[in-house]
């Protein structure tokens, strides 16, 4: 069997480090960009690299350039009184991509889960308590996924926020899917077909 430069190999070892790319995909990559000229190398390394000064925002959680994100900086949205309520990032940015919802966010981070040791504290709910204050928040709408730690984390929310409005969007998709993988039509029946949680 032919033997790989050690460059190679270490490139690929890394490609196949991200979700979803096994190590023949990796190794695919890889071998198309060694034919890339140094200029689109240098550029693509640099972006990879520029990585590491990804901040997350001090008011939702979402990744940002500066210390607050430029959806909590919009003051439309600041004057919505609305918090979308999102377990990932990749939810919240699912629920962009329909351009349905015009209110501030608050990313979770995850889902009540003792067993885990995951409790309120990680999922900064103190947080959202005081953002529903500075912002006068009238309603909070739950987009958590379908499970049962999601409906812990909803019922948990709800009896939080007791003077809020507090809805859960309607689900098309079965117990244990996940929005980051949604289309946006899907997305924005679910926020049309949201229902205030009893």
């Amino acid at each position: 069997m032919i033997e790989l430069p050690t460059t190679i190999i270490e490139a690929t070892k890394s490609f196949a480090r991200l979700p979803g790319v096994g190590e023949k995909t990796a190794l695919r990559q890889v071998m198309s960009m060694v034919n890339w000229s140094e200029p689109e190398l240098d550029d693509f390394a640099r972006n990879m690299h520029n990585l590491i000064t990804i901040k997350r925002c001090r008011e939702c959680g979402m990744y940002a350039d500066e210390e607050i994100c430029h959806v909590c900086q919009d003051t439309g949205r600041q004057q919505s009184e609305a918090i979308c309520v999102v377990e990932s990032i990749s939810d919240l940015i699912a629920i962009e991509r329909s351009q349905t919802f015009h209110g501030l966010y608050h990313v979770l981070g995850g889902v009540l889960n003792p067993l885990m040791g995951i409790g309120p504290e990680e999922l900064k709910l103190d947080r959202l308590v005081e953002r529903v204050s500075k912002f006068r928040i009238k309603s909070i709408i739950l987009a958590v996924n379908p499970s049962v730690e999601g409906d812990a984390t909803c019922s948990y929310i709800n009896q939080l926020l007791k003077d809020v409005y507090v809805e859960r969007i309607g689900f098309g998709i079965p117990m244990g899917g996940s929005l980051e993988y949604l289309d946006p039509l899907t997305i924005t029946k679910a926020l049309e077909n949201r229902k205030r949680i009893e």
